[in-house]
This record gives C-alpha cells, sequence and structure tokens, in this order.
C-alpha cells in the first residue's frame, strides 16, 4: 500500500497555534513516530505539509524589515519553507526510525507546482495572507507592489492569488526517489507556483497554491492508494459548533459533496480539505481520510477519520 500523508501546516504546531521552533520539531516528532510506524509495517508512504504558519512567519520579518530590504517574494517563501520543513521532518523520522531498527533513506524535494498564467485568480486576488497592518505601514508594501485591502477596524491585509495547480513540475525526481525507495517530503505548501512563459522557461509567481488541493495532486500524481489529510481535528464535522454536532465516519464522495453543498465545511479550513478527499477519490483512489494527527495509523488502515470512499457502481 502506498499512502500520501498531507500534514497541515497548523498540524505543525504546539496545541495554542504558536510555530516556534520548539513547536514545530515536537509536532514533526508526533507526526514522524506514526509514519515510522507505517514504515516498520512495510507500508510505503510519501509526505507533503502545509505551511501557512511558517510563511506567516517570513512575511512578518517582510514587514519589519519593508523599509530597509526588498520584501522576499511569495514563491522564495514557499521554497524556504519547504526546505525548512524537510529538514525537520526528515530529522524526526530518521530518529523514530531508528530507534524502532528500520533502516530507510530520506529525501525533500523542493517542488514546483504549474498554474495557468491566466487564472483568473491574478486579475481577482482574493486569498488572505500575513495579519493585519495600519494603513501607513501597509503603504510601504503596497509600494513593493503587492496588493493590500482596507478590512475596517482591523485594518490592512494583504490579498495574493490562489490558482489551480494543474502539473507537479518536478513529479519525475518524487517519482524516481519513491521508486528508489526514499521516504520522499514533497510539495509542501500545494507546491511552489510557477508559469510557464511561451518560450517554455518557468518563473515563479506571487501566489499561494491551496496545500490541499496539492496534496490531492500529488497523491494522484505518485499512485498512492491512500489520501490521508492531517489536520488538528479527529473527523470532519456536520453542524460544526453547534450542539447537535456529529462527527462524520464512512462517507462516500457524493454524500461528502452533498455535505459541503448544504454549507457545513467552511471555506477557510474543512471545506478545501473536503475537496481534496473527494477530488482524490472521484480520480481513482481508493479512500481519503481526514483526521488529526494521533490517528495516522488507523487513518490508514481505515479505522478512524472520515474515511471518504468511492460511490458504489451497478445498479
Amino acid at each position: 500500500m502506498r499512502v500520501l500523508l498531507a500534514l497541515g501546516g497548523n498540524a505543525m504546531t504546539n496545541a495554542e497555534g504558536r510555530a516556534r521552533p520548539e513547536d514545530q520539531i515536537a509536532a514533526a516528532d508526533v507526526a514522524m513516530d506514526a509514519v515510522a510506524g507505517l514504515l516498520e509495517r512495510d507500508v510505503e508512504v510519501v509526505i507533503t505539509h502545509g505551511n501557512g504558519p511558517q510563511v506567516g512567519n517570513l512575511l512578518v520579518k517582510n514587514e519589519i524589515a519593508a523599509a530597509v530590504v526588498p520584501p522576499v517574494p511569495l514563491d522564495w517563501c514557499g521554497a524556504q519553507t519547504q526546505a525548512t520543513l524537510g529538514f525537520i521532518l526528515m530529522n524526526s523520522l530518521e530518529a523514530a526510525l531508528a530507534r524502532r531498527g528500520v533502516e530507510r533513506r530520506t529525501a525533500t524535494v523542493v517542488t514546483r507546482a504549474l498554474v495557468a498564467a491566466n487564472d483568473e485568480g491574478f486579475t481577482r486576488p482574493t486569498k488572505p495572507i500575513g495579519r493585519f497592518l495600519p494603513a501607513a505601514e501597509a503603504a510601504v508594501l503596497i509600494e513593493h507592489g503587492e496588493t493590500w485591502e482596507d478590512r475596517g477596524e482591523k485594518g490592512w491585509r494583504r490579498v495574493v492569488a490562489s490558482p489551480e495547480p494543474l502539473r507537479i513540475v518536478d513529479a519525475p525526481a518524487v517519482q524516481a526517489l519513491v521508486d528508489a525507495g526514499f521516504v520522499v517530503v514533497a510539495n509542501g505548501g500545494g507546491g511552489i507556483p510557477v508559469i510557464q512563459d511561451l518560450d517554455g522557461t518557468l518563473h515563479g509567481v506571487e501566489a499561494v497554491i491551496d496545500k490541499d488541493l496539492g496534496a490531492a495532486l500529488l497523491a494522484q500524481t505518485v499512485a498512492a492508494d491512500v489520501l490521508v489529510i492531517g489536520t488538528d481535528v479527529p473527523h470532519a464535522v456536520l453542524r460544526y459548533g453547534a450542539p447537535d454536532a456529529e462527527p462524520l465516519g464512512t462517507v462516500t464522495v457524493s454524500q461528502l459533496r452533498g455535505f459541503a453543498a448544504e454549507g457545513h465545511f467552511a471555506s477557510g479550513s474543512m471545506g478545501p480539505k473536503v475537496d481534496a478527499a473527494c477530488r482524490f477519490v472521484e480520480r481513482g483512489g481508493a479512500r481519503a481520510v481526514i483526521t488529526d494527527l494521533a490517528h495516522i495509523t488507523q487513518a490508514v488502515t481505515g479505522d478512524g477519520g472520515t474515511v471518504v470512499v468511492p460511490d458504489p457502481t451497478g445498479g
């Protein structure tokens, strides 16, 4: 069995959402101990991850230093966080494997994802990122070419495009490493968004790819049997926050799409995870699971989390 494990960026922080280095390392240790257990059972694992809190930290540094040095572009932020989180995850995984007496090689691939230059997100950026700033501080960043919106009493906030990922550019490298027996960390943050010029050259763009949609695309690309989307809750929930809230167990794609159409999943949190899980199964995956880090092993065996399965066929 081959599993694509997608770790949410918030799953790489502590319970209060802090993303200090020690918090991220501790969260990586929890997740990679579970991965080591799967590898011990001869389950193949490919890993991807979110990077929202980590990019957020870099954006704060951009803001503080904007009057002194030019801000680092978003594609660079994506590349930096892919490398940093890959480094952390490899260290944690190798330590967990050593404790179990298991020998496996690890690798991180800084991964680009192709997006369309004419994606409508570039003409109407709507994805909010980073923190709120006073108008005067936002003005400095606007002078550097960034798009900021006045959000009233909270202040100004940056918005960027969130284009659809079309293809994982570095999939051949990822696949070669997987085939050679490496546990690969790839396509972090949904992939570094790049567009292709008429002459075939690629260059990065100021955008953020949805990490869950990137995970679904990676899972399909490496022919994973199961996609596990790790987050900070054990299940997707109907009527979240209400007295009659209902955790979801096993559901078909059509059932889950129906619940999404009824408005059960917030667009900025569970909604993209539900969409990604459905996409993966609709495109041939055996099942997708949404759960927290503590239940990764159960997710792979089908005994935990929200399990999304294909619709039944035939009459």
